[in-house]
């Protein structure tokens, strides 16, 4: 859909709820075809990672996630329109805005489950810091051109590449009450080291480097996902600020994974890794 444009303005002027069902729709029913290798894929980790649930039930997830991806795909053309209180519920949505509103930078981690561009949007229009998004391109030029774009007009600036880490360090040293949204479950040859799933590995990749930023910059974390709920609905879950002042790295990594880890396993119809590695390999001939 991102490498379509006529697609991508034909579900812009949709109503969003009609442009969502028809990505979904779109996914589970074309795009799942042409895709077998990844949907075994999925199908072989999410057997390992719910041995609890039968052929049938996990059939059922895999056709679900199939609708979530393409609706979180189609869900990009119409972002502006899905962020009210009509689309998220928030969870101790009191709570959660007295957080947004305290002092000090604060890191803002999810993981690619539910609708992770509209959880960047929602949390630009929440609150009054000055926000940055990172995020790995595409492979295809003209879908990271249109992402990119898209990105820019809720991330505040979306950056990646080179210099991504200076610019970061600046933007978190400009302001007492900077953010930084950050995706940690990154997938590289074929294999994620978050969430951990019971392996022995500590923090790599995005994660390592969020818990180096926020060291530096003396900003806290605040681990959250968006979760679809029915159609074009969902609910922000989010976990109470943790502090590297007072903690570890150890006790902020079993902290993170307890809450984005398990949020992954509950919610495997909607995330989006499954596909993209490959959990029977071991971790370290993979990474």
């Amino acid at each position: 859909m991102l490498s379509n444009p006529f697609l991508f303005t034909l579900l812009r002027l949709l109503p969003a709820a009609m442009a969502s069902w028809i990505g979904g729709w779109l996914s589970a029913n074309v795009a799942r075809r042409s895709m077998k290798l990844r949907d075994q894929r999925a199908r072989t980790n999410l057997a390992l990672l719910r041995p609890d649930l039968n052929d049938a039930e996990r059939e059922d997830i895999l056709t679900r996630r199939w609708f979530n991806l393409g609706r979180t795909m189609a869900e990009l053309t119409n972002v502006d329109r899905l962020v009210n209180p009509r689309r998220v519920a928030i969870q101790d949505e009191a709570a959660y805005r007295e957080t947004l509103d305290s002092p000090r930078p604060m890191i803002f981690l999810t993981v690619h489950v539910g609708n992770w561009d509209l959880l960047a949007a929602h949390l630009k229009a929440s609150c009054d810091r000055a926000p940055l998004g990172v995020y790995d391109p595409p492979a295809d030029p003209v879908q990271a051109k249109m992402l990119q774009r898209a990105r820019r007009s809720y991330m505040g600036e979306a950056i990646t590449g080179g210099g991504a880490a200076r610019a970061i360090v600046r933007h978190l040293s400009d302001s007492d009450r900077a953010m930084l949204y950050i995706l940690i479950d990154e997938r590289r040859d074929m294999q994620v080291a978050f969430p951990r799933f019971g392996r022995d590995i500590g923090a790599s990749g995005n994660l390592s480097i969020a818990l180096r930023l926020a060291r530096r910059s003396n900003a806290r974390f605040l681990p959250f996902y968006l979760a679809r709920e029915k159609g074009a609905h969902f609910h922000l879950r989010w976990h109470p600020p943790l502090d590297p002042a007072e903690l570890d790295d150890a006790d902020l990594l079993d902290r993170i994974d307890n809450f984005l880890g398990q949020a992954c396993i509950d919610h495997t119809d909607q995330w989006l890794a499954l596909h993209d590695m490959d959990l029977t390999r071991p971790i370290a001939a993979a990474m």
